[in-house]
Formats: structure tokens, C-alpha cells, sequence
């Protein structure tokens, strides 16, 4: 217990907690949750294909040639209130082919859910913020939808998505994607949160702009003791809305003694951007397994992990053999405790992966879980050569 203990002094001591967050983070701009995630692809046909066989999203939307758009073509995919949208340009040159061809397939948009993006981008950008889309107003015979965007760290931005006076499939210039192959849901329900990789030093920089422009507050931050292996380190700051509903830690490299996880990003990425987008679940074991089964790699975690887990994270539901089948990390915080574990990279570089997590209870992020889950990665590393 008394690892567990440390964590519970250490996730008290680095948060400010809820009623805290609510006093610090300003009203000016209200989110109402993530609207869509838009990952830039060489190939959105194969890319959906992936999506929907390996992690049950289904066909929602299309937009291409057949809708009017010349340059482009996206497929919208969509699993509960998760809405990802994968896109390609169909043209050589442009701004997504130097996008895919800087940092490879990757995040490109983090869109929120406003209920006024004019106000949205007036309030961001008068105080610092730059553009990277004024408010423009799509409509078709379903109604209209206001859009307006920043820019946030690297070449990633924020578009705020109002659609209160719209009723159609997902924005104007899309269709309805019908399609007989729609492979049964893996159980992934919403966004829990999107972790950013920034440069040396750039950590404190990216928190003052989530704190001045989107009025978050700093909720829990973690230093290189606690995030650390005999080789590697990083320090991390978690920074949230004021509902609660949006949460962009943010990483930077530490010193270690050997290349950090957050060094390999950058190094292939070559610019700050997302590590991976954290869905949520009710059943981790059954979404997990389900997973697996169709094609998806999870990091390797050690069956020693296993022998002094109740000891460290108390009493929990779940079998902890069952656990130990799939691999999952638990953690406990004082709230109560989370399940989780983390695909290995989901594109070619050593990139973007997705981390699946059951919260009952549990407020924090897994601290308890860092050194395994960082041992893990370097054992990663290591077969890659990039270590």
C-alpha cells in the first residue's frame, strides 16, 4: 500500500482539484465536448477500412468528388459520440500533401463543440490566439453550421464547430456514407482526452496558452521523478475545461540517459503535435479482447506487473488474472480507480496510438502505471533501434 499511498499524496499535491478548476477556468469560452477528431491519411478509403475492422467504428459521412469536393475526399467514421474523420487530398501539392508528407498520417484537428464559434474565435484570438479560419458559415438543405479555427502547438488546430441550427448527417458538403460492411462496435464510447508531444522547454508555453486563450486550468502536473525509468523522462501538465469535458495534457521531453518516447516523436513528427487520443469504455476487458482479436497490437506489459497489484491499487471488481491475460495497468486515485492500456503506434513512424480506459471513479491519468507503461515503450524502442 505504500505505493499507492505516494500516488494519493502525489495526485493531492499536483491537482488543483474539480471545485479548484471550476474557480480558475473562465467562462469566456464554453465547450460543450469534442465534436470530431480529423486525422490528415495518405489513403482515407484504406485508412476507414482499418478503423472500422480493427476498432468497430462504423460508416457515418462521406465527402469527395460525388459531393462537390474537388480537392479532397474524407470519410467520416463514428462509434458512440466518437466522430473521426480521415483525410486525403486528391491532388498533388497543397497544404494536406506537405502535411502528410512532414509528419506522415496524423492529427490534424482537435474540433470542439461550441455553441457560438464566432464568439469562440473572437474571444481565442484577441487574446493571442492565431487564426487558422475565421468564422464561416456552410449550409445546405439541412440547415447551416458555423466553423472558425485556431492554430494550437505544431501545425495543430482547434476548428469550433456550432451546429445548433443544423440537422443534417455531420456538415454541409457531406453525405450520408451507406455501406453493408459495418463490423460490429468494440464497445469505445467518447473522447476522454487528446495527449500533445511539444519540444524542450515548449511545456509551460502551451499551458499559459490553453490557460490565457481557452481559459482552462492546470488540473494535475507530473515531473521527470514521476515520470521516469532508469533511461528515460518526460514531464507532463494536464490542462481542462471548466465542465471537465476537455482534457490536452501536454508532454515534453526530460533528460534521461537515454532518447525519451517524447524525443522519438519529435524526431519522426518533426514538430509538436498529438501522441494519441484516449477513448473511454465501460468494459475494458471485452473492448481490449475485442480489439486484439481483430488485428490491433497492445503494448506488452510484464506479468510481474501483476504480483503486488491488489497491494498497490486496493480492492478492485475485475479478476486480476483476467487482467494479467490482456495486459491492462490499473491505478487508483482518491476518487476511486482506472483500467487502461495502450496500443502500440496505429500509423508507420513511431507516431499517433490510442489508449483505451475505464474510469469507475477515478479522476487522474494512471501515474501509478508511468514506469511500466514507459518500460513498455522502450522495450519498443529498443526492436526500432531509436532507444
Amino acid at each position: 500500500m505504500a505505493a499507492e499511498i505516494k500516488n494519493l499524496e502525489n495526485l493531492q499535491n499536483t491537482t488543483y482539484g474539480l471545485e479548484k478548476l471550476f474557480e480558475e477556468a473562465e467562462d469566456f469560452l464554453p465547450l460543450l465536448g469534442t465534436d470530431y477528431v480529423e486525422l490528415y491519411v495518405g489513403n482515407a478509403k484504406q485508412s476507414a477500412h482499418f478503423y472500422k475492422t480493427a476498432f468497430g467504428f462504423q460508416s457515418f459521412a462521406y465527402a469527395g468528388l460525388e459531393t462537390g469536393m474537388k480537392d479532397r475526399v474524407s470519410y467520416v467514421l463514428k462509434q458512440d459520440k466518437i466522430k473521426l474523420v480521415l483525410t486525403t487530398p486528391l491532388d498533388e501539392g497543397g497544404a494536406i500533401n506537405e502535411h502528410i508528407n512532414k509528419h506522415g498520417d496524423g492529427v490534424k484537428v482537435m474540433a470542439l463543440w461550441v455553441e457560438d464559434a464566432r464568439s469562440a474565435w473572437e474571444e481565442t484570438t484577441k487574446r493571442g490566439a492565431k487564426s487558422f479560419m475565421e468564422p464561416t458559415v456552410e449550409k445546405d438543405e439541412f440547415g447551416e453550421v458555423v466553423r472558425s479555427g485556431i492554430y494550437t502547438y505544431g501545425e495543430t488546430v482547434h476548428i469550433f464547430v456550432e451546429r445548433k441550427n443544423y440537422n443534417g448527417t455531420f456538415l454541409p458538403g457531406y453525405q450520408k456514407w451507406e455501406s453493408h460492411y459495418n463490423p460490429e462496435p468494440v464497445g469505445l464510447r467518447y473522447v476522454d482526452h487528446i495527449v500533445g508531444n511539444v519540444g524542450w522547454g515548449e511545456m509551460k508555453e502551451w499551458c499559459e496558452f490553453y490557460a490565457k486563450v481557452l481559459g482552462f486550468a492546470q488540473i494535475i502536473s507530473f515531473t521527470d521523478d514521476d515520470i521516469s525509468t532508469d533511461y528515460t523522462a518526460l514531464m507532463s501538465k494536464v490542462m481542462s475545461n471548466g465542465n471537465g469535458r476537455i482534457k490536452f495534457p501536454i508532454n515534453e521531453p526530460a533528460e534521461g540517459k537515454k532518447k525519451s518516447q517524447i524525443e522519438e516523436y519529435l524526431d519522426f513528427y518533426k514538430t509538436p503535435g498529438v501522441q494519441h487520443i484516449a477513448v473511454a469504455t465501460n468494459d475494458i476487458v471485452k473492448t481490449v479482447a475485442a480489439m486484439r482479436d481483430r488485428g490491433v497490437e497492445f503494448l506488452y506489459v510484464p506479468d510481474t506487473y501483476y504480483d503486488d497489484l491488489l497491494e498497490r491499487v486496493g480492492k478492485i471488481d475485475e479478476d486480476v488474472e483476467v487482467l494479467k491475460q490482456h495486459g491492462i495497468l490499473i491505478d487508483r486515485d482518491e476518487e476511486g480507480y482506472l483500467l487502461q492500456l495502450f496500443t502500440k503506434p496505429v500509423v508507420d513512424r513511431p507516431t499517433m496510438f490510442f489508449e483505451i480506459i475505464q474510469r469507475k471513479g477515478a479522476q487522474s491519468f494512471g501515474v501509478g502505471n508511468f514506469k511500466a507503461l514507459f518500460e513498455a515503450i522502450e522495450r519498443e524502442q529498443a526492436n526500432r533501434g531509436t532507444l
